[in-house]
């Protein structure tokens, strides 16, 4: 590619995700709000954002908070009005700042109209906008789902609901209230580009695209593989519906149609795919789909072998090398581009998952996580609270009380009719809620130390509960840390997102080649930039002191940054050099 066509705004852009409801609550509800995420926008920009990404802020029952859509066009007054997203989109471009909204298209909520005149009648106009079969029946003619397959967010039950009133079934993915749009029908297709070229003439620069790679089907709907085993009832179709198709053909019409009309940016959420080639047909320069894809190995890296999320699987550095190395090489060579991220509102804390988040440890983890974010090609994505090392929910909540979450409360639920007879397969059921739920990700933010951590108003109960480490960890303090406190995750953060900017020719647009051996404990590699010179990252991912080896062609001029220090670490820039628990180092060279 030509300079001008490799290099691109949206690249260089720094995304950050805002979960809405865990944001900043304004009109004392307990529920944040728009008027929340404006009243924050110059603490972004201070920061170094470009794009804020917002989750769902349309009209939803909240059944899956917010991922449950009812009107495309209209703003849930719990969040605030049209005005609002307005008066945000304007308080942004004034900044220089862009505002990203996310697309739920694969589904919408049962409450949506065009849902409640689906299933209104076998013969409405609107019933092949979703998916219904007729029933299978057993012996005394009962009912049952047309398949085998298992609801993503309870696969302990069916990915079917049973309508009385017509004697059908309808497939909902993820939940009963999520109805899955049938997309082989052209007028559904017609009705999501309407709707998208909406938000984008109102002034989005584009989308976060949720689940996109499902929205095709195979269309005769086979029963999946017993992957959950003989005595289950429903498995992971995950076979039948995972970039199904005709994904590429529908991806190519939503850009030539929509999408290439704004210049827009789009960031597609697709789970179950790691093959490089299936993932370059979306993301390659030349195929005209989506300009990046959420690719999921470093979330699913906990996962237990060949099984779902709520798994506990062991994972070590070797495993996280391998990850990042394959997917660096992959874009370098073949002209795709990457997203960079290790958190978002669908997964655990990454200081509490990647490293230590106890009190000695959590800041030297959350800082090693930036530093690795920040000097790794791709478009870089920061979920709130990241900036501050939040850490996960304590383990004393109460599941039955303290969890929100869709996903969770089935899974425990599930967890305790199985396993209620059974002390020690219920406390590692708890322990896997613990250490994977969505819950971990949707805390409210930390702003101050004042009451509710200054996310709603004194007296106000949040919808969540405040993790009670706020007094501690939060925005205000460490805005105002200073030489003799030592320099704050957040102030680490912001000198690591303008550092990246700096060196973009390195950090966003070079070249990325693993260093050293392949051992259990450091990820080193080197980036090098056309102008901007070869930059060293070493990273310590173990709760000890490590001896590595610096490479003999590797030629140190000087460690730059560290997160054990507020300037250059003094350290040995030749032989070897030890590393402290969770230690990263950048240094440049020559």
């Amino acid at each position: 590619m030509s300079g001008t066509e490799r290099h691109q705004w949206w690249k260089e852009a720094v995304v950050y995700q805002v979960y809405p409801s865990s944001f900043l609550d304004t009109t004392g509800s307990g529920w944040g709000d728009i008027k929340g995420i404006t009243s924050k926008v110059d603490y972004l920009k201070d920061l170094g954002v470009d794009i804020v990404w917002v989750s769902p802020i349309y009209k939803s029952p909240q059944a899956d908070m917010g991922y449950d859509i009812a009107d495309y066009k209209a703003i849930d007054p719990i969040y605030g009005t049209l005005e609002d997203v307005d008066d945000l989109i304007s308080e942004l471009k004034r900044r220089g700042m862009k505002l990203m909204m996310d697309l739920v298209v694969n589904h919408t909520s049962d409450q949506h109209n065009w849902f409640l005149e689906s299933a209104s009648s076998l013969d409405n106009p609107k019933r092949g906008w979703y998916i219904w079969k007729k029933p299978k029946r057993d012996a005394s003619g009962k009912p049952l789902p047309p398949n085998n397959w298992a609801q993503i967010l309870g696969d302990a039950n069916s990915a079917w609901t049973y309508d009385k009133r017509t004697d059908e079934y309808y497939l909902s993915l993820f939940t009963p209230n999520q109805p899955d749009l049938n997309w082989e029908n052209p007028a559904v297709r017609a009705a999501v580009h309407d709707l998208m070229d909406f938000w984008l003439a109102r002034g989005v620069c584009g989308y976060r695209m949720d689940v996109i790679n499902l929205i095709s089907k195979v269309q005769t709907f086979p029963d999946a593989e017993p992957m959950n085993g003989p005595d289950v009832k429903y498995h992971p179709g995950r076979k039948y519906y995972v970039n199904g198709p005709r994904l590429h053909e529908w991806l190519q019409a939503m850009n030539k149609e929509v999408l290439s009309k704004y210049g827009a940016i789009t960031v597609g959420e697709m789970p179950g795919v790691s093959d490089i080639d299936e993932v370059l047909r979306s993301v390659g320069t030349n195929n005209h789909e989506l300009n990046m894809i959420f690719i999921f190995d470093i979330v699913d890296i906990d996962n237990e072998a060949g099984k779902v999320k709520m798994t506990l699987g062991s994972w070590t550095v070797k495993d996280l090398r391998r990850i990042l190395n394959k997917w660096q090489r992959a874009m370098i060579e073949r002209d795709g581009w990457n997203s960079v991220f290790v958190e978002n509102h669908d997964n655990p804390r990454s200081v509490s998952r990647y490293t230590d988040d106890s009190d000695e440890f959590r800041e030297y983890g959350a800082k090693l996580l930036a530093l690795m974010q920040t000097t790794l090609s791709g478009t870089l994505y920061v979920y709130q609270g990241e900036e501050l090392g939040m850490r996960n929910v304590p383990e004393d909540w109460d599941p039955d009380v303290d969890y929100k979450d869709i996903e969770a409360l089935n899974f425990w639920k599930t967890s305790k009719a199985l396993y209620g007879n059974d002390p020690e397969k219920l406390a590692f059921a708890r322990k896997i809620l613990h250490r994977k739920a969505r819950d971990n990700a949707r805390t409210p933010v930390q702003w101050n130390s004042g009451p509710n951590a200054g996310f709603c108003p004194e007296g106000v109960k949040p919808w969540m509960r405040v993790i009670e480490d706020y007094k501690e960890i939060n925005a205000e303090l460490q805005q105002k840390m200073d030489r003799n406190s030592g320099m704050s995750v957040w102030q680490f953060w912001r000198r690591g997102l303008a550092h990246r900017k700096e060196h973009k020719d390195v950090f966003i647009y070079g070249d990325f080649h693993l260093v050293g051996s392949d051992n259990e404990e450091v990820f080193a590699y080197i980036r090098t930039g056309e102008t901007g010179g070869t930059w060293l990252v070493v990273l310590n991912f173990t709760g000890k002191d490590v001896q590595w080896e610096i490479p003999s062609d590797t030629k140190i001029d000087g460690w730059t940054v560290g997160n054990y220090t507020d300037g250059k670490p003094s350290r040995s820039t030749s032989g070897s050099v030890v590393l402290r628990a969770w230690e990263g180092l950048l240094g440049k060279c020559s």
